[in-house]
This record gives C-alpha cells, sequence and structure tokens, in this order.
C-alpha cells in the first residue's frame, strides 16, 4: 500500500502507515498527543474514551490520508475505502450492536473533520448517515418514534445535499434550495417550528429535497449506505480547501500542509423526544475568565439547532432546574476534563433517552483577556506551573490590556446604525476619537487646543512627525504595516489604521469621501478609528483608557486598585525569570525613552537620528546643509546643528542612565528633508537668501531613480565626513557632561547601510577622530562602542571582514528584507496579498521575518562575526524585534537582545521568555 507519514515522505509499503485509529468502548489507539495525525477532535475523542468518559465508539482517518489524498490527484491509499474502512465500521458495529445499511437495526454515523488546530465551523460535517428509504423504517420501528426517524432522514438528506453533492449556496445572494423547501412547507402548514411537523410532513419533505437534489445535479439521491460514506469522507477532506478554510487558515497562520483528519462516529441522538438533547458548553466564562460553566443547550434537537438561530437555546444553568442528575454528570465532566487537560475546555454534548454522550472536547477559544485571566487563575489553583502559564498566554495578547479600547455597545450600535465608512490594516492597536484634520501644523495647533486630533494623510512622512505626536490616532489611505505612518505610530504607542485605500482624501478642500458611499467628512468632523480591527467609524464613540497605562505611565491609578495591572505584573515578573534575550526600545525622544523603560525596556537598540532633525529652526539648518555649495558652506549649517544634537542626545542619555543606547547616524536620503512645493521652495530661498532658481535647481539635482539604494547611509558619511563628525561630537561631548554629572553612560555609535568593510573603517575613523578631541577638551572620558547596522545583503555575507572592525552589530531588518527580497515595502501592498493567497509567502515577510531567506542571512552574519569577534553583541532593531515568532528566531541563533517600539516592550519580554520555554520542551 502506498502511504504517506506525518512529514508526507514517501514509505516502503513494509513501513506502511497507520490510516484508521479506533476509539470508545472505553479504549482507544490514539491520544491527546497524537494531534498532529489524529486532529484534535479525533485526539480528543480518544483522549475522552481512554478517561472513561461516555464517547460514542467511532474511528479516524489520519491526516496522512489528506496529505496522500491531495499529493495523489484526489485518489485514497490502495484499499482504504474499499476495504479499511469497512474493517473499521464492523469494530463499531460491535460495540453498539447494531450493523451498518441493517434493514431492521441500522448503525447511522457522522462524519467529521478534525484539523490539528481547531477550525470552528470552516469544514464540513455529515450527521445521521446510512439512511434510505428501507433504514429509515427499521430506524422507526425499532426507535418506536417514527417521527424521530424521519426528522433525522430530512436532516441528512438536506445536509448531505449541501455539502456532499454540491446545492449549498455559493454566496449570500443565493437561497439554500432546501431551506426554500422547509420555509414554504411551513407556510403552507401554518407552523414556525421544525418541531411541529408531523410524520407524514417530514415525509413529503424527504421527497421534496430528493427530487430538488434530481433536479439540480442530474443525479439521485445515493441509496447505497457504503456510497454515502464514500461520499461524506470525500467531502471532509475536500472542505480543506473550500474559501472559508483557506481564509481561515490565512488568518490564522495555519499550513495548507497540515490536512485534516476524519472522524466517522456511531450517532447518539438528541432529537428522540424531551428526554433527549443537545447542547455546547466551556468549563469557563470564554469572554471573562471566570471560573463558572457557561455554555447553551436545547432539548429535542441536534447539534446543528443549538448554533443554526432558528431555536433559541437555553442557558445551561436552566439544565440544572430541569435535569439535576445530567446537569452534575456535566459538572463533574468538566472538572475531570479541566483536571486532565488543565486548561479551559469547550466541549459538546448530546442527551439520548436520559443518557449523556460526549461528541466533542477541545482547548476552547477564548478573548485575550480570558486567556490571562484562566492562565493566572489555574497556577494559582496548581493546574499549571509559571512556566506553562506564560506558554498559555500569546503575546499578542497582552494588547488587550495595554491598550484604549472603544466602549463596545456604544460602537456596535454606531455599526448598526450605518456609522461604519472603510476597514484598513489594523497597524496601531487600540482605540481614538477625535477631531479630523489633513496637516499636521493644524493637527498639532489644534491639539495645543485642547482638541483631540485624528490626522488623515494619503500618506504620511517624516515631516508629519509633529502631527502624528499631537493626534491620538492616524489614518492613511496607503501605506502598509510597515509603512512610516505604522512604523511610527508604533513607536508612539499611536492608534493608527494605514492602507485604507476606499479613502479619497482631497487636501486642496479640505475634506474625504468614502467609496461607495455618499458621506463628506470635512476637517474638524470626528472620526473614531479601532487599531485593532481596522475600523473607521463616522461620529464619537467613548473610549476607555488601559489601567495599566494609567499605572506605569500617567501614574494616576494606584497598583492595588487595579486587577488588571496585577495580572499584567505577574505575567512580566514571570516572563523576566524565564527570558534569556535583553529587551530594548527604538526611541528617538526622551519622552518615549521613559515610556519604555516603564514598560521595561532594559537600552535602546535604535536611535534614529534623523527624527531630531525636523521641527522648528533645525529643518531650516538641515537644509541649509544640504543645499551649501562646498564645505565650509556645510560647517557653517552643521555648526547651527550641533547643539540641537548634543541637547537631544543628553536628554535620551540622562533618561536610560547607565542602560546602553545605540545611536544611528544619519541615514535617509537628503531629497526626504527639502521641500518640494513651490510656495515652500520659495519660503526656504528667502530664508537662506539665495534666489529662488538657485535653490529649485539644486533640490532638483539631488533627485535620485531610487533614493532607497542612492546617497544615504554611511555612503552620506563618507562623501561629506563632516556630518558623520559633526553627530560624533553631539554624543560624546552629550555623554562627558553626563560622566561630570555622575551619570555613567555607554553610547554605542552604529554606521547604517555598510555593505564593504572599507566602509565602516573610513566612518570609524572619523568617530574616533572626533571621540579623542572631545575627550581632550572636556578632559574626560567615556567607553563607547563603534558598530554598525546589517541590512544589506553583501554586508550579512562579508560579516566575518566587518566583524574585525565594528564592535557590535545591529540587524536592521527592515531593509535587510527589502534588499533580499528585492521588494519595496511601500510598494509590496500591490502584490503581497496575492503572494500570501498563493502560499509564496505564507506571512508578510515585512511584518514576519522571513526566516529561510532573510534569516538565513542573519545567522550566517553572526556566526561569522562571532567567529571573528567572540562574543561580539548582536541584536536586531528592525520592525521584526517585536513580532513574537520572530523573536523565537532570534533567540534560537544566540542573539543577545532585540528592539521593538515602546508599546511592544512588554510583548516582546512575553515572546523572550516563551522562546526560551520552548526551547526547554524541545
Amino acid at each position: 500500500m502506498a502511504t504517506k507519514t506525518e512529514s508526507s515522505e514517501q514509505k516502503s509499503p513494509a513501513e506502511a502507515t497507520k490510516f484508521i485509529y479506533h476509539f470508545g468502548g472505553g479504549k482507544a489507539d490514539g491520544n491527546a498527543a497524537m494531534k498532529n495525525l489524529l486532529g484534535g477532535k479525533g485526539a480528543n475523542l480518544a483522549e475522552m474514551a481512554s478517561i472513561g468518559l461516555p464517547v460514542p465508539p467511532g474511528f479516524t482517518l489520519t491526516t496522512d490520508v489528506c496529505t496522500y489524498y491531495y499529493e495523489n490527484n484526489q485518489v485514497y491509499p490502495e484499499g482504504l475505502l474499499e476495504n479499511d474502512v469497512p474493517e473499521a465500521l464492523k469494530t463499531v458495529e460491535e460495540i453498539v450492536g447494531k450493523k451498518f445499511g441493517d434493514p431492521k437495526n441500522p448503525l447511522l454515523v457522522s462524519v467529521r473533520s478534525g484539523a490539528r488546530a481547531s477550525m470552528p465551523g470552516m469544514m464540513d460535517t455529515i450527521l445521521n448517515l446510512g439512511l434510505n428509504n428501507i433504514t429509515v423504517e427499521g430506524l422507526a420501528t425499532r426507535s418506536n418514534n417514527p417521527r424521530f426517524a424521519w426528522d433525522c432522514y430530512r436532516r441528512f438528506v438536506q445536509m448531505y445535499g449541501d455539502v456532499v453533492l454540491g446545492l449549498k449556496p455559493t454566496n449570500k445572494k443565493e437561497a439554500d434550495p432546501f431551506e426554500v423547501i422547509l420555509e414554504a412547507k411551513k407556510e403552507e402548514l401554518g407552523i414556525e417550528l421544525d418541531t411541529e411537523f408531523k410524520v407524514e410532513d417530514l415525509k413529503d419533505l424527504v421527497s421534496r429535497y430528493k427530487i430538488a437534489i434530481k433536479e439540480k445535479t442530474g443525479n439521485d439521491f445515493p441509496e447505497d449506505p457504503y456510497e454515502q460514506l464514500k461520499g461524506a469522507i470525500g467531502a471532509v477532506f475536500g472542505s480543506w480547501n473550500n474559501e472559508r478554510a483557506i481564509i481561515y487558515r490565512k488568518l490564522n497562520d495555519i499550513p495548507a500542509s497540515w490536512g485534516t483528519a476524519c472522524n466517522v462516529q456511531s450517532m447518539v441522538f438528541g432529537n428522540m423526544g424531551e428526554d433527549s438533547g443537545t447542547g455546547v458548553a466551556f468549563t469557563r466564562d470564554a469572554a471573562t475568565g471566570d471560573d463558572i460553566f457557561y455554555g447553551e443547550y436545547l432539548m429535542n434537537a441536534q447539534g446543528e439547532d443549538v448554533v443554526a438561530g432558528t431555536r433559541t437555546p437555553l442557558k445551561l444553568e436552566q439544565l440544572k432546574a430541569e435535569n439535576a442528575v445530567i446537569y452534575q454528570q456535566l459538572e463533574d465532566i468538566r472538572r475531570k476534563l479541566e483536571a486532565h487537560y488543565r486548561d479551559m475546555m469547550d466541549i459538546e454534548f448530546t442527551i439520548e433517552n436520559g443518557k449523556l454522550w460526549m461528541l466533542q472536547c477541545r482547548v476552547g477559544k477564548r478573548t485575550a483577556f480570558a486567556a490571562i485571566k484562566i492562565a493566572l487563575d489555574m497556577r494559582d489553583q496548581e493546574l499549571i506551573n509559571e512556566a506553562e502559564a506564560l506558554l498559555r498566554i500569546e503575546p499578542e495578547q497582552l494588547n488587550q490590556l495595554l491598550r484604549p479600547i472603544f466602549d463596545l455597545k456604544e460602537k456596535q450600535l454606531a455599526i448598526e446604525s450605518g456609522r461604519l465608512l472603510a476597514k484598513g490594516l489594523n497597524a496601531g492597536p487600540g482605540a481614538a476619537c477625535g477631531r479630523i484634520y489633513f496637516n499636521a501644523h493644524d493637527a498639532e495647533d489644534a491639539a495645543k487646543r485642547g482638541e483631540e486630533v485624528i490626522l488623515v494623510r494619503i500618506e504620511t512622512s517624516p515631516e508629519d512627525i509633529r502631527g502624528m505626536a499631537a493626534a491620538e490616532g492616524i489614518l492613511t489611505a496607503r501605506g502598509g504595516m510597515t509603512s512610516h505612518a505604522a512604523l511610527v505610530a508604533r513607536q508612539m504607542g499611536k492608534v493608527c489604521v494605514a492602507g485604507c485605500g476606499v479613502l479619497h482624501i482631497d487636501y486642496q478642500k479640505g475634506q474625504m469621501t468614502v467609496e461607495g458611499k455618499s458621506v463628506v467628512l470635512k476637517e474638524g468632523d470626528y472620526i473614531s478609528i479601532d487599531g485593532s480591527t481596522g475600523e473607521v467609524i463616522q461620529g464619537e464613540i467613548t473610549t476607555k483608557p488601559s489601567e495599566v497605562l494609567q499605572v506605569i505611565i500617567e501614574k494616576t491609578l494606584d497598583p492595588k486598585d487595579s486587577p488588571i495591572y496585577q495580572m499584567y505584573d505577574r505575567i512580566m515578573s514571570w516572563a523576566d525569570k524565564h527570558r534569556r534575550l535583553k529587551i530594548r526600545t527604538n526611541a528617538d525622544q526622551p519622552d518615549q525613552s521613559e515610556i519604555a523603560i516603564a514598560f521595561g525596556a532594559e537600552g535602546i537598540g535604535l536611535c534614529r537620528t534623523e527624527h531630531m532633525f525636523f521641527g522648528g529652526d533645525r529643518i531650516d539648518a538641515v537644509r541649509e546643509m544640504i543645499l551649501a555649495e562646498d564645505e565650509a558652506g556645510r560647517r557653517v549649517a552643521l555648526d547651527k546643528l550641533l547643539p540641537y544634537q548634543r541637547e537631544d542626545f543628553y536628554n535620551i542619555l540622562k533618561v536610560m542612565g547607565d542602560r546602553p543606547v545605540t545611536i544611528r547616524l544619519l541615514d535617509p536620503p537628503l531629497h526626504e528633508f527639502l521641500p518640494h512645493e513651490e510656495k515652500e521652495i520659495r519660503e526656504l530661498a528667502e530664508k537662506l537668501g539665495k534666489s529662488y532658481d538657485y535653490v529649485h535647481d539644486r533640490i532638483e539635482s539631488l533627485h535620485e531613480f531610487n533614493p532607497m539604494l542612492g546617497l544615504r547611509g554611511c555612503r552620506l558619511g563618507i562623501s561629506y565626513p563632516e556630518i558623520t563628525e559633526m553627530q560624533a561630537r553631539a554624543v560624546f561631548e552629550a555623554a562627558c557632561t553626563l560622566k561630570t554629572e555622575g551619570v555613567d553612560v555607554t553610547p554605542e555609535i552604529m554606521v547604517p547601510l555598510v555593505g564593504h568593510v572599507k566602509e565602516l573603517e573610513l566612518s570609524a575613523k572619523v568617530i574616533n577622530e572626533a571621540a579623542a578631541k572631545v575627550f581632550e577638551e572636556k578632559g574626560c572620558k567615556v567607553d563607547y562602542l563603534v558598530g554598525t547596522m546589517i541590512e544589506v545583503p553583501r554586508a550579512a555575507l562579508t560579516s566575518g571582514e566587518i566583524a574585525k572592525v565594528a564592535q557590535f552589530f545591529s540587524y536592521g531588518t527592515n531593509d535587510l528584507t527589502q534588499m533580499g527580497l528585492g521588494m519595496s515595502r511601500d510598494d509590496s501592498g500591490q502584490y503581497l496579498p496575492t503572494y500570501q493567497k498563493l502560499d509564496i509567502y505564507e506571512r508578510n515577510p515585512f511584518e514576519a521575518l522571513d526566516q529561510p531567506g532573510v534569516g538565513r542571512l542573519v545567522k550566517i552574519s553572526a556566526e561569522d562575526g562571532r567567529e571573528a569577534r567572540p562574543g561580539m553583541k548582536l541584536g536586531v532593531c528592525g520592525e521584526h524585534g517585536g513580532e513574537p515568532g520572530s523573536i523565537r528566531f532570534c533567540h534560537n541563533i544566540g542573539l543577545d537582545y532585540v528592539s521593538c517600539s515602546p508599546f511592544r516592550v512588554p510583548i516582546a519580554r512575553l515572546a523572550a521568555a516563551r522562546s526560551a520555554l520552548l526551547e526547554v520542551q524541545g
């Protein structure tokens, strides 16, 4: 038999994989640890059977079958359906005392999907399989309940027709043909509920359904139970690649290669009368995390009735009053499952003629807040230890503790009333509400007047920095998750919705419109943006601030009065005990540095000096320097900038104290500092005492076809060493002043965009000479390091040479990704969604590090660098430094630290701890 292993490698017939695993009758072939092979549903059914819970018997076709099925043009392993499945059914028949297809005592089965990761509702299920015109009569006689038998048959034909025969509508505009028939029958009889159908009504519905199937497909409904089973198994495996499953996998980073298992299980019936029923429950409240048994149920119903919305389910507490015995059995099972799995569980159950059966259990989906509370509570209850508690909390879930949120009821009412305008990228989590301003200067002025501001731009640039700082939130029509707006917003802790392409912004008219809507929003109008969901809503919605920020940043709330802060503090203290990676921040202002320290940052991994050049007289001096005719002119302008830079470095270094601070020398292309509109050029010319034509021509001469690869980074300092000299002098003068004040600082000067060791040698020479001059002038000496940012592929591949000069490496993964993949992060939005859809890249490489490609460059560089300079300090300062999967990669290859935006520091701390714990687990 040609088979596949879990890793989809070919095996010889002698090593044939076991494709079918049994469960039920108080024993099972598998267990919960085998979810990669049996899927979550199959593995947990096996586990429940093994620990003595009442589980209807059945068997699981493994995920290997699915893998084989897709790798072999939808062909099953040899003999699987013809021999192995019938044999497996015999085992089930022996346990339950029924026979599949038997006209007198038929065994009916359910056929359900079950991937290793929970994908609720994304794939297909068929219930009551095995019924036909003969077996339905046997079921009616055996149960002494003809109505029940024909209700099952009606349900089966409808479900099989939808799922297997393809009558399910492909879009919301189409009506389900079976629902049309069902509603017509109700109207004909003058009834409202399915439970009001009599036996003859159900028989008529089955007949009408079959006629519809014949009309739609050209084929009769299959009467042979084995043919029904083959069709259902094929539909389950086929549903792994249906549209909703694919979308769900993309949203939840579930690889397509995993496949799904298929579970065939003997039916138990909740629709046999008023002593039967079905329900779903959580062993704790999935929204709040409270330790209460929460769920819903219906009597005289099957599973789909609870979730279909056709009948209003009852709260689980009511079952306690109606059937205390069954409720207590469920309560006992709840406690047994939590003690066994040591987690909050989601369960499905059926009551058949007063007997309780367990149909499913899985680790329950929960809100971020509930996940954190449950992990802490279970630690206190000694169900799990500290390390396990950390592994139960996804780093991104901390956002729910850190960000302001909208009042959810008010937000829902706004959406229901038609105020939802658009949806963009959730680039900066949190909630913000304010007045629209389209210009950074106007936004700043409005904030000074006490207004709450939303800065709305087509796209932001460094010149918008002050307006961005003043705004509560930022909304852009263009740009991705690593666009300027997104990067700076995260660093500042601002709410941001980026890349909202349906917005049409007209700066001249001071207004924006929304594609497909008649609304016109003008400057000063209120708008609300949800950076956690990407939603843009017209008008005001009340926000609630994070208690964590009130405690550690605003200091307006006593920690004793905030259970949420106490939860946060416990998690962070545990994380710091277990992590190895240090966590630094990307910051270039003292207030950002203070926030980062409050969040637990252990240094600055990236101080972008170009952000200090904007605003007031600084930008004029920078422009004067750029447009100078010669070195003498540049030095005049640089002398004006020196005191500004010195003050900036003094303030940042003072805040950071003895924590390391990595200062990157000027990096962006010069044209980013220059005006491009005629009015602004004329104003600049007047300030510089130059003609308009002279300034205009100089600006034009600096135009570059590809600025990213042009005159920037170390190329600026090599072409104009006086720029590097000025920045280095500013750093060392600030450091010496602080040392005389008793603050011992250690600046790390980082040369950007180095691709050749000689570039670093030349730059380091200027820096070291500036240091020597300052130390002599001040009669003071400070320790410092000179290193480089590895962001050019050539630098990564020649790191052994560069490390002989560099005292540290910091990986600028933003540019290394751009250059390594040959993709512009600002333009990739045109094709990356297609790439991700086609699984060229499963995740956006500008959000999560491309580990096989760009990650390999980092790994090669780290190994070669440390071989040349043992013990060399290595870190990451790109946006990937705050992404949990990328942090784990950094941990695994032995980097010393990651650096991220201030508001990502707690997330990075937790991700680093989890990385260390997962390494221990293997």
